[in-house]
């Protein structure tokens, strides 16, 4: 019997091995379109194992109560009935809101390890605070992001007049107090850390908008890593901490990628404000005659793809919006069989997530091998006859290049316009997410196809077939 306890812990930290490397295997199977689903398998798995052994460790200590059981059946239901509910338009936010539920965790979990040991060692202390102060952030800060990736709330940053000291302020506010707690642990002062905290929270994503949204949900997804790594050694949970360590180093990865292809550093991302108004010599610029519109209807676009070699095809967020990828891949489809050459453009930051557009194209079935990235495909454009925008703006608007007041100057773009003829479907004239004139418009190789992204491209297809 006194040979058991060492025997299942040793049996449960070799499952924590298992599903650690699941878990890394996940990750690199999901970096690619073609592995994505074992990768996500791995994930699963993995994530089982853990479970499993975390019940079967006895320095947890854990009663199979009803009431453990009945909670995790609760979020049982509820994962699953979100997951099958939401569309993929509401993907983007659904993410950012399962980042808020890892930091609540964390600070619930802070709190309950402080009512339960009272006075533990400094680096008890340490532990705990760290993990609460981290969790509150990625708590509040998802919940915004939630809430302006949803619409309920402007996407316009909010540029409070000196908000870098504020932040300071906060930052060094929070650390005095963590070293309070950690050294006297004093009443409150953990409350009052996490109070500060879930404000500068809030602050730091108020202040960002506009195209930068993508990068603000990689990093709270690297916050939310960190955040389950804090709590590994809060709990001294091994598996936690590399699996946060994993997520948190990830995301904050990606993040960098994408902050490189916008052109921009990632401390200029979280504090820039990005998606204020625009320089004064642009709103000047902005306020004469653009130029002439041009408008092309289905009949005439069908015709003229019917007579290319070369096609180029850039979804955005407009067609997520109106789930136009089924009518996609069935143009694609058409267009192959007619020996046209059809490929995909994504841009890094398209769509309000971070590989939005792939996972689209891939729920339609649209062949990986022509989803191509912008760095792959941006020098073929002078070869192409007709690319063709679908509901994206901001990523392929040549201010980025010609303008040097522009908000997004020296942010890479696809470069659309080198192109023959570029077809833009749009419901309206209307500036993009980041709230910018698009010149590309008015441009004399450009026709525009005004309308729903779905109906739209259905309409072609059943020229085409005609």
């Amino acid at each position: 019997m006194e040979h058991l306890i060492p025997n299942s812990l040793l049996l449960a930290n070799a499952a924590y091995l298992v599903a650690a490397v699941l878990f890394i295997l996940a990750l690199r199977g999901l970096s690619s379109q073609e592995t994505a689903r074992r990768g996500n398998l791995y994930g699963i798995v993995g994530m089982a194992i853990a479970i499993l052994a975390t019940f079967s460790r006895p320095t947890y200590g854990i009663h199979f109560s009803p009431y453990l059981f009945g909670a995790i059946a609760v979020a049982v239901v509820v994962g699953a009935t979100m997951a099958l509910r939401v569309g993929m338009t509401a993907m983007p936010e659904m993410v950012a809101l399962l980042h808020s539920f890892v930091g609540l965790a964390a600070v619930l979990v802070g709190f309950s390890l402080q009512l339960r040991h009272g006075e533990g060692s400094l680096a008890e202390h340490i532990e705990v605070y760290v993990d609460v102060i981290i969790g509150a952030i990625t708590t509040t800060g998802s919940v915004l992001a939630f809430l302006k990736l949803r619409g309920s709330v402007s996407g316009k940053p909010l540029l409070l007049p000196a908000r870098h000291f504020l932040n300071l302020a906060m930052l060094i506010g929070i650390v005095v107090l963590g070293i309070l707690y950690a050294r006297e642990h004093k009443d409150m002062t953990l409350e009052l850390g996490t109070a500060i905290a879930a404000v500068l929270g809030v602050h730091l994503v108020a202040a960002i908008g506009g195209a930068d949204m993508p990068v603000v949900v990689s990093m709270l997804n690297s916050y939310s890593g960190w955040t389950a790594a804090a709590a590994g050694f809060m709990l001294d949970n091994d598996l936690l901490i590399v699996t946060g360590a994993l997520v948190g180093s990830s995301g904050a990865i990606l993040s960098y990628i994408m902050c490189r292809a916008m052109n921009r550093s990632i401390w200029n991302v979280i504090f820039g404000g990005f998606g204020a108004a625009p320089a004064p010599s642009a709103k000047k610029s902005e306020a004469k005659p653009a130029g002439e519109v041009q408008e092309i209807d289905a009949a005439t676009l069908a015709s003229t793809l019917k007579n290319s070699k070369n096609v180029v095809i850039v979804p955005g967020y407009g067609m997520a919006v109106s789930r136009a990828q089924h009518a996609v891949r069935e143009l694609t489809e058409v267009l192959r069989n007619a020996g046209v050459n059809v490929r995909f453009a994504i841009h890094p930051v398209a769509g309000r997530l971070p590989g939005h557009m792939n996972v689209l194209l891939a729920e339609a079935n649209v062949p990986y091998d022509i989803v191509l990235e912008m760095d792959e495909i941006n020098h073929d454009f002078p070869q192409t006859d007709v690319a063709i925008v679908i509901g994206a703006n901001d990523i392929v608007n040549p201010a980025a290049e010609d303008d040097p007041t522009s908000p997004i100057a020296g942010m890479p773009v696809l470069q659309v316009w080198k192109s023959k003829l570029v077809v833009v479907n749009k419901r309206s004239r209307a500036a993009g997410y980041a709230g910018i004139d698009n010149p590309l418009f008015y441009k004399p190789v450009t026709k525009m196809l005004f309308g729903d992204a779905k109906a739209a491209i259905e309409n072609v297809v059943a020229a085409l077939k005609a």
